[in-house]
């Protein structure tokens, strides 16, 4: 699980990063591909100590984790498929 340090800025973490692009990417009609440009954009808008290198690990992490998808220079959410239902 990943912990950040108590002593951290919460507003330049990358989990609460990655939080406000998956909320930026959903706010998009029909879920369609958007140039990484115009999120990024948005993204530097919204608080001054952010930089594109935050915004380019958060990408690395939603990626990795599986909520964002990529093609070309674009990004998407990535649809959940696999709703559990239970434990077992």
């Amino acid at each position: 699980m990943l912990i950040p340090h108590p002593e951290d800025d919460l507003n330049i973490n990358l989990m609460v990063l990655g939080a406000d692009i998956i909320k930026t990417l959903s706010s998009t009609k029909s879920n369609n591909y958007v140039l990484v440009e115009n999120v990024l954009r948005d993204f530097l808008k919204k608080d001054e100590k952010r930089t594109p290198d935050l915004f380019f690990n958060s990408l690395v992490f939603l990626y990795a984790v599986g909520l964002i998808d990529k093609k070309d220079y674009k990004i998407k959410l990535t649809p959940l498929i696999n709703k559990q239902t239970s434990l077992f």
